[in-house]
């Protein structure tokens, strides 16, 4: 079992630490309207954040001190959903660049270490 929670905690600070840059990439998206590319990378990121909710949940549940903010996640994805419903590409972008890449900038990392 450690084996897959020291796994788990790899690739989610693997992931953790993509989404910055993944962010910027969708925002130079929208503004370059490039609406189709990055609505597909809106799904991937969507997608990859309700992984890394649900692996930091599991990871809770093993004893791993998770403190990524899953609150602050969600209203993000309502804001984007909101935003996109609007066809507000431009909104969308700033919320990627000043507020969810931001976001994940600070984020920490988890530690490979269980807690004591």
């Amino acid at each position: 079992m450690n084996d897959l929670i020291l796994e788990t905690i790899e690739s989610y600070n693997n992931y953790l630490t993509l989404l910055p840059d993944g962010c910027l990439n969708i925002a130079e998206k929208l503004r370059e309207d490039q609406i189709a590319n990055a609505l597909n990378d809106i799904k991937d990121f969507t997608e990859g954040v309700i992984w890394l909710v649900d692996a930091g949940t599991q990871l809770s549940k093993n004893e791993v001190e998770v403190t990524l903010n899953i609150s602050q996640i969600h209203d993000f994805l309502n804001e984007i959903n909101e935003s996109l419903q609007m066809n507000d590409y431009n909104l969308a972008a700033d919320l990627f660049e000043y507020e969810i890449a931001e976001f994940f900038k600070t984020a920490t990392l988890l530690q490979s270490a269980l807690k004591q």
